[in-house]
């Protein structure tokens, strides 16, 4: 049974802005994979928020962990092909209820403690 997975009103901009980023950049078929790859990647955390390839970022606050779009992407239904090389990663916390808040999506060229959520949606 998956998880209960909320996103915070800033990871739901980081969202927006990363499609649109990909769309300007890269065409609209590329924006929908990458769609497809940010779901996929949400839907694997929802059943298993300590899935191989999420890690425990305790520095950053307490049930904090962050997880790669890489680590989803043979994972993407459909025949559009893949994301060939993913450059975001989700940054969530587990509250003691399970729920699963997603605080940013960042890009890995980011410097972290530049861009840590305020909230992460699971309050």
């Amino acid at each position: 049974m998956a998880a209960e997975l909320r996103l915070s009103a800033t990871a739901r901009e980081d969202i927006v802005d990363l499609l649109a980023w990909t769309t300007e950049h890269f065409g609209e078929q590329a924006r929908l994979r990458y769609e497809r790859l940010i779901v996929t990647a949400l839907r694997d955390l929802a059943e298993d928020p300590e899935r191989m390839g999420s890690i425990d970022r305790a520095e950053l606050g307490l049930h904090v962990r962050s997880y790669h779009l890489r680590h989803s992407r043979d994972r993407v239904p459909g025949e559009k092909g893949v994301v060939r090389r993913p450059r975001h990663f989700l940054l969530y916390r587990v509250s003691p209820a399970g729920v699963i808040g997603v605080g940013r999506v960042l890009h890995d060229a980011m410097e972290l403690d530049r861009h840590l959520p305020s909230l992460y949606g699971d309050e």
